[in-house]
């Protein structure tokens, strides 16, 4: 049941007493939305322009969607992971087919989808291009957003950010955004990942320079480093297109998504994850792989352990196909 409502003033100051001081809102408060349009506690109607930061890529109550939630519980409210629901299969070959990658790991938000990537990377970096332990190296870009736990926030260039939450994770070294030069600089032996928002989003919306998503794909595969794509923001139509390296013909090692999926897919729940195009990691004692298999087999352990491509499918027109170098030495030694 909902409670009567209060007028606007009563209500940011009941919001302001009891809330933890993290965000400064606008002082709006919603009570009814429908498409593009919100409509205040005094009836007061907005052009919600935000689209909660992309979680509304279809508006407010789409109806399409109202009536695939609603079909949904009436059959399933939960599962855990410890089962395979009806809907989980299809959601994952839908969605890997959508970005033409292999894998799909679902999650609950977008920074687990960031973090996963660290620890994807760090252990491809270990198991697969041989750094030294403890001393894998992340690239970032300066006033990046990827989200507010510990150790993203560790590689964060926004003081109130990392203000009074040190100390920090170590690992992460931070380069000017659309600086090629400074990036192929900062790549070293011990480099497993460049991690990037194709278009930074909190730092103000910034579009890189031309050629510069290219440029990070030639050298991660010309350097053997991953290329993680945060998309989180920019992904799933938000620029015109499916994702904002789309617009440089470039595909990323793995793609990092969250917010639109809980407004566009009606066979789960809002998940986010993290998606990838490759093997990225197989286990420390795998040999390389044979011609005939190409890569390692599936194996128990972590999930992270062994991910095997599931096909073939064609990188897009024009795109530097994913590690490239890396994949060239395991040819050469097959």
């Amino acid at each position: 049941m909902i409670r009567t409502q209060l007028r606007t003033p009563d209500a940011l100051a009941e919001a302001e007493a009891y809330t933890a001081h993290n965000y400064h809102p606008l002082p709006v408060v919603v009570a009814d939305a429908e498409g593009a349009w919100v409509t205040d506690v005094d009836g007061k109607r907005y052009l919600d322009c935000l689209a909660g930061y992309s979680s509304l890529n279809f508006g407010h109550r789409h109806p399409t969607l109202i009536e695939a939630a609603k079909a949904q519980l009436d059959r399933v409210t939960l599962t855990s992971r410890a089962f395979v629901h009806d809907q989980f299969g299809p959601f994952c070959h839908e969605l890997a087919e959508l970005c033409g990658a292999d894998l799909v790991l679902p999650m609950n938000t977008g920074a687990e989808a960031v973090e996963t990537a660290v620890k994807v990377a760090r252990a491809w970096g270990y198991r697969i291009k041989g750094v030294r332990p403890g001393q894998a190296k992340i690239i970032v870009a300066a006033d990046n957003f990827h989200g507010r736990t510990t150790t993203i926030i560790s590689f964060s260039t926004d003081p109130q950010s990392r203000a009074d939450f040190g100390p920090y994770t170590p690992g992460f070294v931070v380069v000017p955004y659309g600086d090629l030069a400074a990036l192929a600089e900062a790549i070293d032996d011990d480099t497993v990942a460049v991690l990037l928002e194709p278009i930074q989003g909190e730092a103000g919306v910034l579009v890189p320079p031309a050629g510069y998503l290219r440029g990070v794909r030639e050298l991660c595969s010309r350097r053997d480093v991953l290329f993680v794509a945060d998309e989180i923001q920019s992904g799933l139509g938000r620029t015109g297109r499916t994702f904002a390296c789309d617009h440089e013909d470039v595909r990323p090692d793995l793609y990092l998504l969250a917010r639109p999926w809980a407004a566009a897919w009606s066979r789960s729940p809002p998940w986010s994850g993290a998606v990838t195009c490759w093997a990225c990691c197989a286990p420390a004692n795998t040999a390389p792989p044979s011609a005939a298999t190409r890569w390692p087999a599936r194996s128990a352990g972590p999930w992270w352990a062994c991910w095997p491509p599931a096909s073939t499918r064609p990188a897009p027109p024009n795109s530097v196909p994913c590690c490239t170098s890396a994949s060239a030495r395991w040819s050469a030694t097959a």
